[in-house]
């Protein structure tokens, strides 16, 4: 893998934080540009708003994941219409459980905090204790089948379970590990690559981490946020992981100026899913689609939290991890005081209140690196 090679032109050092100077000029005065301000957020704020963001994000949507479409759609639409409590539930769990989209995203924090650095070791050890625990809410068959030989000593390098699987599970969690990282590219891509390898192999899915990672680095930058410039940055960064995928978040562009039903419209004629119309009704868990409207979903709204999450649940199907990934990425930007607290009081994990430890543990991540 050449992280960041080629990069020199469109990045300022070794951070994911500059960006081509033809490229803002050019959309500086188009819709592209988000003319509203992120404020001033440290570091320990950006990554608990993210890890936050997830959280929450996974929890609205995991009631409804893998319902039927109109039943995903009508939910955005109606109950999710003001950030207010919520009172579907899903089999024996209440509203605020979250699935292991967030149990896995901390198992990424905790092995940083283990390790006091990103070490994919450390992040395998706990991968393995969250499913030896029998606590793992939800988890696909990669993640599963990937903790299983990892448990039997296959070395994490390893473990990732093969293609043609390609699911999003590498993509769902990585967002607060991308902003930890987003002062040093290098190190960005090679750890969210890394870290989606423990569990999935197929080099989509790697490329569809460090876009999720990338997003939410990016986003986490105070001031307007060009979304043209931000996507072909993307571009440039997943293209040196995996083509195929480079080209699904080059796909995204022509979606920003789009309703949600415009959009899903034109990811389905792009024949983004090659999950659809098998066992799922909406967007499959397959990196591809998922990935893609994860991404149109936070940019179409990059300082509104709650309608990122709503777009990002509206065409059904994967929804917890969909909005995961576009509250991880919005959270970024908006830090935790931009998340409706409320509800961030309702998530929970197997009964055990969540809130403030994720936040703890999100600012003891930042405070590592921020050490280092």
């Amino acid at each position: 893998m050449a992280e960041g090679a080629g990069l020199e032109n469109r990045y300022t050092g070794n951070g994911i934080v500059g960006s081509n100077p033809t490229l803002s000029a050019e959309h500086a005065s188009r819709s592209h540009m988000i003319p509203v301000t992120s404020p001033q957020i440290d570091l320990p704020e950006r990554v608990a708003g993210s890890l936050l963001g997830l959280a929450l994000g996974d929890a609205i949507g995991f009631v409804v994941e893998a319902a039927p479409a109109e039943i995903a759609f009508a939910y955005a639409r109606d109950e999710l219409s003001v950030p207010s409590s919520v009172a579907r539930t899903r089999r024996d769990f209440p509203f605020g459980q979250y699935s292991d989209d967030t149990q896995l995203a901390c198992a990424l924090l905790l092995g940083v905090r283990d390790a006091g650095r990103w070490e994919p070791t450390a992040f395998a050890a706990r991968v393995v204790e969250l499913f030896a625990s029998g606590r793992a809410v939800g988890a696909g068959p990669g993640s599963r089948g990937a903790a299983e030989r990892l448990r039997a000593g296959v070395p994490w390098e390893r473990a990732g379970t093969p293609a043609p699987y390609a699911g999003n599970g590498g993509a769902m969690r990585v967002a607060p590990l991308g902003v930890l990282l987003a002062h040093d590219l290098p190190l960005l891509v090679e750890a969210a690559a890394a870290q989606c390898r423990v569990t999935h192999a197929d080099p989509r899915c790697a490329g569809g981490a460090v876009a999720i990672a990338g997003a939410a680095a990016l986003a986490g930058q105070p001031g307007a946020l060009d979304r043209v410039a931000l996507l072909r940055q993307l571009i440039a960064v997943v293209a040196t992981v995996d083509e195929e995928m480079a080209g699904v978040v080059s796909a995204v562009e022509a979606w920003l100026e789009l309703s949600p039903t415009e959009a899903l419209r034109q990811l389905r004629h792009a024949c983004l899913d090659p999950g659809e119309g098998a066992a799922w009704r909406g967007i499959s868990t397959h990196v591809a689609p998922s990935v893609a409207w994860s991404l149109y979903a936070a940019l179409r709204t990059p300082d509104d939290y709650w309608n990122a999450v709503r777009t990002a649940i509206e065409p059904g199907g994967d929804t917890d991890s969909m909005a995961a990934m576009a509250g991880g990425i919005v959270g970024a930007r908006v830090g935790r005081a931009g998340l409706p607290d409320t509800l961030l009081r309702t998530l929970t994990d197997r009964g055990e209140g969540a809130a403030d430890s994720l936040e703890a543990l999100a600012r003891e991540c930042a405070a590592c690196v921020r050490g280092r």
